[in-house]
């Protein structure tokens, strides 16, 4: 499973917390020191809660079901784009749509919508519509697919939601404690823990810092998948095994009878 080190998180300025005066109290269990007015992170409970979020990822990945990344500060879009791309999971990075999961019928129907339109534009329909038809459906397009294109695969709700900010997502997360989903979220110091599932302490506006727990959590997606793969292989090996065993086993019981007689 992917780890991380003490090193690489202090290198990524990790346990940079918000000023003293703006932090949580519930973030108290996580706070190692205040220096200069800014409360520091302990980054050895932070690598507990990676190891612990990475396990638990691994295994939704493992089972097939999807992970939602949501980040839709600037210094974490490319960042979590580019690592979850790699994965093939969903992620929102460019605005939340208000009920988005609590509302997911008309999620799916917008894809469905957008899908639509792109075939229209494939098999040569929009061709037959007016110049002013297919600029307003392209623009249509555009529009759907800027916010949610890459949602466009996930036919059914998440199996977990990953944040990077926990006060910006606050309506993410809220939508996915009413449905039960579990959330996953690096947590800085002047955000609340207690809604998170698998809190991960750390510092949420740094880009290495992001960079580093995206990966990691991504590179635990990638186990998890390639354990999938590796089962379904060997699960294929036995199914066609099984046949030739019991032709063997048949044929040796057949042989016994004929000697007994």
């Amino acid at each position: 499973m992917a780890k991380t080190n003490f090193k690489s998180l202090l290198d990524a300025g990790a346990h940079f917390g918000h000023l003293k005066r703006k932090w949580n109290p519930a973030m108290a269990p996580y706070v190692f020191d205040e220096k200069k007015g800014i409360h520091v992170i302990d980054l050895n409970k932070t690598i507990l809660k990676i190891d612990e979020a990475a396990a638990a990822i691994k295994q939704i990945a493992k089972s097939g079901r999807k992970v939602l990344f949501v980040a839709t500060k600037k210094q974490a879009q490319e960042i979590v784009t580019s690592h979850v791309k790699e994965v093939n999971m969903p992620y929102i990075t460019e605005r939340w749509p208000g009920g988005m999961l609590t509302n997911f019928k008309t999620t799916r129907k917008t894809i469905r919508k957008m899908t639509s339109i792109d075939k229209m534009m494939e098999d040569g329909t929009a061709k037959t519509m007016s110049k002013r038809e297919r600029l307003q459906m392209t623009r249509q397009k555009d529009k759907m697919q800027k916010v949610i294109g890459s949602i466009a695969d996930m036919t059914r709700l998440p199996a977990a939601v990953f944040v990077v900010d926990v006060r910006k997502e606050h309506i993410a997360v809220a939508e996915s404690r009413k449905l039960g989903i579990p959330v996953f979220a690096i947590v800085d110091t002047n955000s609340d823990p207690k809604p998170i599932d698998f809190v991960i302490p750390a510092n949420d506006d740094a880009t290495k810092s992001i960079d580093l727990i995206v990966g990691l959590m991504c590179e635990s997606i990638k186990e998890g998948l390639s354990e999938r793969k590796a089962g379904k292989e060997k699960a294929a090996e036995k199914a066609t095994e099984a046949p030739v065993v019991e032709a063997k086993a048949e044929a040796v019981v057949a042989e016994k009878a004929v000697e007994k007689k």
